[in-house]
């Protein structure tokens, strides 16, 4: 018999197939011209002279969002969601806030667990299945069951924890002292790995007194938190009466392995085990009985996105030159937006002549600070300045702001509700499996079939090193292109000099990231792909040295961007050439420091046979193990075409 895939497949080519129809005439149309017997719903016949031209109908707004400001968030059925809705103010702090400076007394405490603590807040970790099934809006239909079940006997004194809120995953605290507490983190749903993002509430707290948290479950072995980076604090009673928001908290930090251990599974075998690392740190709370929370970045939810979303289209202004569409459903049935920014004037010969943009935020659902900086990029190309008009007046930009809108629901660190992390995905067959990426590509790929694509840009977040820098993609099959690929991000540095870093930019493509968007948009031919990385910590630059990135700072970054693409797009070359001579002054000096002699770009090199010292911070360091000589040739090729 019919299969039901079938029959969706039969319906939907009858809805799409072109209908042909006997239009009434009108002398003021002057596609009358048109043949009678060509005409049809779904194209618009413009005429270059008496050439007609035909061009897509605007598609219906059949799935934009609706008059209400959000849409239902979709969950796994098995999560509990409280109903209530958090908001946090934006604010950033008058002063920059410095990172802190370890003394060397740090305490390391050891993991004491629920055998000699008391469980003071225990959740069902949300996964009764190892995979996803379905979704329903609001999460589980039953009741919420009470995060306390496991504790005998709590204290008046004993803070209450929750976390079962839109990017929340807290899963367990144990009071292991009168005010210290041991806290696990929930892993990426579906999967046993992936500990770094956290986000929950704490009340019942008394102000003066110091508490201690630690959390005794994190991955990685490096943290930006052993450079000076704290945690968040957020307090509803400062927001209220001091209109204050996030703000940095903490001392006595310190990131260190412990003596437990994680056994990583895949489809439900074990791999290995890897040791558990803690992030501790003492902090107090400025009011008495306060709802506050605490957060490894500035949160920027679901919901987040779709009342900003909101705003944007309730805008006529706004509405003239930015249209909102869905791309596709997420695996939960969440809605993956899409943005397209351009301005309407012109012919049809001037609007295909326009190059593209394509930026896109958030495949990674912890690296919140993604999701800021395109806020910022939103903002301003969104604005009535005259850069901003200008931007859309040049480039057709196609927007997407969050591709894992499930793993940004359920607090997710990196995977998706596949249970895999999406940006190793791009490549992938399986459209049912990944379709936020899968349908981007194809976005894609049918964009470049329309006109050049001049810049792909996905905004990530850092855990390991600070300040902003991007990674991109060396084209070193084309020596007239060499060094091109550098051009952009050095503009950037130059742009925003106390935040971007171009020493700490790279652009080598290893075979572990060919599944990236950077790299999977580069192989289909835009040469400018890169992945523009944020650190959850701060600066190390100029006067913004040894201080943390506000959201200011992040948004800010999104301009910056926008203001180097007027610069790199700009047909004046002046700042492009002056750029290339840079990089070619960069590129001798570091082939005198390897090579220990000076370097002409006409040397011979052919007597040079030993292996060079990998630098790591170096751009232009090619691989750790290929013999210099063979390195220096490659690099002296990028001098010689000049």
């Amino acid at each position: 018999g019919t299969t039901h895939a079938e029959i969706i497949r039969s319906h939907t080519l009858r809805l799409t197939k072109t209908q042909w129809v006997e239009p009434k005439i009108s002398h003021l149309d002057s596609s009358d011209r048109f043949p009678q017997a060509l005409r049809t719903r779904q194209l618009v016949i413009d005429f270059d002279g008496e050439r007609p031209i035909p061009r897509l109908r605007e598609p219906l707004d059949l799935f934009a969002i609706p008059s209400t400001p959000f849409q239902g968030v979709r969950w796994p059925i098995e999560y509990e969601v409280f109903k209530e809705a958090i908001h946090h103010i934006e604010w950033d702090p008058p002063d920059p806030e410095p990172f802190y400076q370890p003394t060397g007394h740090e305490r390391a405490p050891m993991p004491i667990g629920e055998e000699k603590g008391n469980v003071v807040y225990c959740i069902d970790p949300g996964t009764k299945t190892s995979y996803f099934t379905y979704s329903r809006v609001g999460g589980s239909r039953g009741p919420i069951k009470s995060s306390t079940s496991c504790a005998m006997h709590q204290d008046k004194s004993t803070l209450a924890f929750e976390s079962r809120f839109e990017s929340g995953n807290l899963q367990k605290a144990v009071q292991v002292g009168v005010h210290d507490y041991e806290l696990t983190l929930r892993t990426d749903m579906y999967t046993t790995k992936h500990t770094q993002w956290f986000y929950f509430r704490v009340r019942n707290m008394k102000a003066g007194v110091t508490y201690r948290f630690t959390i005794v479950n994190l991955m990685k072995a490096s943290s930006l938190y052993c450079l000076g980076m704290r945690p968040l604090l957020y307090s509803e009673r400062a927001a209220w009466e001091k209109g204050e928001g996030w703000r940095r908290t903490g001392s006595n930090i310190r990131y260190y392995r412990n003596q437990h251990h994680q056994a990583e599974q895949d489809n439900n075998t074990t791999t290995n085990t890897k040791s558990l690392h803690s992030l501790t740190w003492t902090g107090q709370f400025p009011y008495d009985f306060d709802t506050c929370y605490l957060a490894h970045c500035y949160p920027y939810t679901y919901s987040h996105l779709q009342r900003y979303l909101s705003r944007l289209t309730s805008n006529s202004a706004t509405g003239a030159y930015c249209k909102l569409r869905v791309l596709c459903r997420s695996l939960a049935g969440n809605a993956v937006h899409v943005l397209t920014v351009t301005s309407p004037g012109g012919g049809w010969m001037d609007r295909s002549a326009k190059r593209a943009v394509v930026v896109t935020a958030r495949v990674h659902p912890g690296e919140t600070n993604s999701s800021w900086m395109m806020q910022g990029f939103l903002d301003f190309l969104l604005g009535e300045s005259d850069d901003a008009r200008l931007l859309r007046e040049t480039f057709v930009f196609k927007v997407v702001p969050m591709l894992n809108p499930d793993g940004v629901v359920v607090g997710n660190y990196r995977c998706s509700l596949a249970g895999r992390d999406l940006n190793r995905n791009y490549n992938t067959l399986l459209r049912d499996s990944f379709p936020c990426v899968w349908h981007t590509r194809n976005m894609v790929k049918r964009l470049m079939a329309e006109r050049d694509v001049v810049l792909y840009c996905d905004f990530h977040g850092h855990s390991r090193k600070n300040n902003v820098f991007m990674y991109g993609c060396t084209n070193s099959d084309d020596a007239t292109q060499r060094l091109h690929e550098r051009v952009f991000p050095l503009m950037m540095s130059k742009n925003a000099n106390d935040k971007f870093s171009f020493r700490s930019c790279k652009f080598r493509v290893h075979q572990s990231k060919e599944g990236t968007g950077r790299v999977v948009m580069w192989r289909l031919g835009i040469r400018n792909s890169y992945t523009m990385e944020s650190t959850f910590g701060g600066s190390t630059l100029g006067n913004r040295k040894g201080t943390h990135f506000t959201t200011r700072d992040l948004k800010s970054l999104g301009y910056y961007l926008c203001d180097t693409l007027l610069d790199y797009c700009d047909p004046d070359p002046t700042k492009t050439s002056h750029c290339l001579a840079e990089l070619r002054a960069m590129l001798r000096q570091e082939l005198r420091e390897r090579l220990g002699r000076e370097v002409d770009s006409d040397g011979s090199l052919s007597s040079i046979t030993h292996t060079h010292t990998h630098t790591p911070k170096c751009p232009f360091c090619v691989s750790s193990t290929v013999p210099v000589a063979q390195t220096a040739q490659s690099l002296m090729a990028c001098l010689s075409i000049y």
